[in-house]
């Protein structure tokens, strides 16, 4: 049977979902203004969460400080985050999705896949389908949504990046050559700017070259794992299963911008064992571990770079989780350019793990799984200042 996967991704969520409140006030839709949603614009690390279509006009850029885009535009409208708003509207629409499709996977707070795959009884026609999801959504919520259709997650991903508000848009394999491979490098999901700097000097400038080129190249390019990664997703080969979880956290993350740049290894190791001390805590109170650690910093140039590991085994201790998001910042930064923020994010979440069984004791293991567990009691009963981590307060 034919897999049949929509992905759906809110336009410019934040301020979308802030500008349909408004409307439904009736208040002007500053999406129709130059706007965006930001912090307080007297603080350094303030930045452009979300846009309207035309402060984009201006050159206004998700991701920059907000006194750089006040520069740009000095009428921009800044509009304060609500994350409670947030997170009901992103409800709404999966709720919404979840009406049509059996399987929905729930990829970010604004995307999710649906697996309409076997649903063409019901849905005989999926592109007439796709627009009754979007046009339900628009007229139910008063935001709007792209939808991407294709055989695959990551066809269909790239598909509802395709011309932007309010769009449904298909990547069949037939049309690859036509749609995705007349495309910059750039625009290659999971291609960050490091391997695409190396892919232009090598020559490789369209995900049409980078197809057709041998594997064992781009591997040399790239390295094995991810130039085998990115041959196959400008292949648009992708095998991934939408998966459904039935309420469960998706993973635990935590990231933090700084006032002033971090520049030395010890000040970036120390803020991440109080990152890996924070999220392990979070993940520890829901009895949950994970199989994945994962890295992300940005410069100060706001150039985003991440790296993950997989674990053999599951784990919620601290000291774990930091030895290897410590590797894996080490393998990430040059050490030369300045760091503006960093994060750690734990995914594929275990609840109730059994651990594997040894004839051995593992006594550093049972040292620190007690030394989190008093950590956490005396946060929980005196606050978090209450206590710190040697290490976390030396590098503070």
């Amino acid at each position: 049977m034919d897999r049949l996967i929509f992905h759906i991704d809110v336009n410019s969520a934040y301020l979308s979902w802030e500008a349909a409140r408004r409307v439904q006030n009736g208040e002007t839709d500053i999406r129709l203004i130059p706007s965006c949603i930001s912090g307080d614009p007297n603080k350094r690390t303030s930045v452009v969460l979300a846009k309207s279509i035309p402060a984009k006009k201006y050159g206004v850029r998700t991701g920059e400080p907000l006194s750089m885009a006040l520069r740009k535009c000095p009428e921009l409208y800044v509009a304060r985050p609500d994350f409670t708003l947030y997170k009901s509207s992103s409800k709404a629409f999966k709720d919404i999705c979840r009406q049509y499709a059996p399987v929905v996977e729930e990829f970010s707070i604004d995307e999710c896949f649906l697996d309409m795959t076997g649903t063409e009884l019901i849905y005989p026609d999926p592109i007439k389908t796709a627009y009754e999801i979007k046009n339900k959504i628009r007229d139910t919520l008063g935001f709007t949504v792209n939808v991407g259709i294709a055989s695959n997650k990551l066809l269909a991903k790239m598909a509802s990046d395709f011309e932007k508000p309010d769009k449904v848009h298909t990547l069949f394999k037939d049309e690859i050559p036509q749609k995705l491979w007349t495309l910059p490098i750039s625009d290659l999901f999971m291609a960050g700017r490091s391997a695409v700097e190396k892919l232009e000097r090598a020559g490789i400038r369209t995900i049409g070259e980078l197809a057709k080129t041998d594997t064992s190249r781009v591997q040399r390019i790239l390295g094995q794992k991810l130039g085998k990664l990115l041959h196959s997703y400008a292949n648009g080969e992708d095998d991934s299963e939408v998966t459904a979880d039935a309420g469960s956290a998706k993973g635990y993350s935590i990231s933090r911008t700084f006032n002033e740049n971090v520049t030395t290894t010890e000040e970036a190791n120390g803020i991440l064992l109080s990152l890996a001390d924070s999220v392990a805590m979070r993940m520890r109170k829901d009895n949950a571990k994970a199989m994945c650690i994962s890295v992300k910093i940005r410069s100060d140039s706001f150039r985003n770079r991440s790296h993950q590991q997989n674990l053999h085994e599951a784990t919620d201790i601290t000291t774990q989780i930091y030895e290897v998001a410590k590797k894996l910042f080490s393998e990430l930064w040059d050490r030369r350019t300045p760091l503006r923020l960093m994060g750690i994010a734990l995914t594929k979440i275990v609840y109730d793990a059994p651990e594997q069984l040894s004839f051995f004791v593992d006594e550093k293991k049972e040292k620190e799984k007690k030394i989190d567990r008093t950590v956490d009691s005396l946060r929980s009963r005196f606050g978090m200042d209450s206590i710190k981590r040697g290490s976390v307060i030396k590098k503070k």
